[in-house]
């Protein structure tokens, strides 16, 4: 025999799984948006309020991870259940547009933008657009350096030396849009051999391979790890809190990553998913990211440009191939080669 309390604790969870599945409906129906973020937290959470206020539209939001959100999109391609991405590094958007997973918009803020931003709207054919701008590199934590006596990694080949070991946090670049663009970096920069056999021996240094790519900088921000590879905003968004971190643009050069934006294919809340896009180039949602203390460069030229944000213009950047390295064959390829080579390596 079923208990009154039993019977009354299915009826609850009922009436609950009947209102969440209302909720969903409504979220994807009846003038609402679901927004995946792939920034961080802190500031995807103003943005969502911003544009409710800016519209009315009711927002639902998911942060993850641009590798995890790429992945997410492509599992649910026959039902979407996003209707816009926005964040995250540029290449796992150019790989979504190459694979119909996103749609085509023509915002008519694009004469507004960057050069950058407007030619990634060109080579996905419309389908992303760049919101921002930032260079990779590292940080690492002087205090703990002091107390190691160890010397200043200022080159991307230190990271690679023995008296690092154990000592190197770097997010995992199958969900990481950072680490992918370590990886990418590394081949333009030294060619497919020698990137490969340089991460092979830096695998050996690596205390940590995390799903975010921007938890490293943290990482070395409070001692962690000695040294965290990360997008160079993200470091400096730590040191502007006051921790003992050193940012480092690698002597070598460095890549960049354009920072995107996509409407999914098929998204239930098309309209407003484009108000989204339009409402996101403007320079009054790009300074949103100032409050929130994210130190990229916006992509409006209009935009006001954090004084904390890197001096792009005095970083020695790569001429980053985005047509090549956001390719779904390239990106796949390299990602598989990344598995079998470099995270199953012994780091003994």
């Amino acid at each position: 025999m079923v208990s009154r309390r039993a019977v009354s604790a299915l009826v609850f969870t009922s009436a609950a799984l009947l209102g969440f599945a209302s909720h969903s409906a409504l979220a994807q129906g009846a003038g609402e948006l679901v927004v995946y973020c792939s920034v961080q937290e802190e500031w995807c959470r103003p943005m969502v309020q911003g544009f409710e206020r800016a519209t009315g539209v009711k927002v639902s939001m998911t942060r993850k991870s641009s590798g995890e959100t790429y992945a997410q999109i492509k599992a649910e391609a026959a039902n979407p259940r996003g209707d816009i991405w926005w964040g995250g590094t540029g290449d796992p958007h150019l790989q979504a547009a190459e694979e119909n997973l996103t749609e085509v918009y023509k915002s008519a803020k694009l004469p507004e933008l960057l050069p950058s931003a407007f030619k990634q709207a060109v080579q996905s054919q419309f389908k992303t657009v760049g919101i921002y701008a930032g260079a990779l590199g590292f940080s690492f934590n002087k205090e703990q350096l002091a107390k190691k006596k160890l010397p200043e990694p200022k080159c991307w080949a230190d990271l690679a030396k023995p008296e690092y070991k154990d000592e190197i946090q770097v997010a995992d670049p199958n969900s990481s849009g950072t680490a992918y663009t370590m990886l990418a970096t590394f081949v333009q920069l030294w060619g497919e051999d020698k990137a490969f056999a340089f991460m092979k021996a830096m695998h050996k240094n690596v205390n940590q391979y995390t799903k975010s790519g921007a938890a490293p900088s943290r990482a070395a921000a409070t001692g962690e790890t000695l040294i965290g590879i990360t997008f160079l905003h993200d470091a400096v968004q730590q040191a502007v809190i006051g921790a003992p971190v050193q940012i480092v643009a690698p002597c070598e050069g460095t890549g960049f990553e354009v920072g995107s934006m996509s409407i999914i294919k098929g998204a239930k809340n098309l309209e407003n998913a484009r108000k989204w896009y339009d409402w996101a180039l403007t320079p009054e949602a790009q300074k949103i990211a100032i409050a929130a203390k994210s130190y990229q460069v916006p992509s409006n030229k209009n935009s006001e440009v954090p004084a904390e944000s890197p001096k792009l213009g005095e970083i020695k950047l790569i001429d980053y191939d985005f047509a090549k390295y956001g390719s779904s064959a390239e990106r796949s390829r390299l990602l598989k080669k990344w598995d079998a080579e470099v995270r199953n390596a012994p780091r003994n």
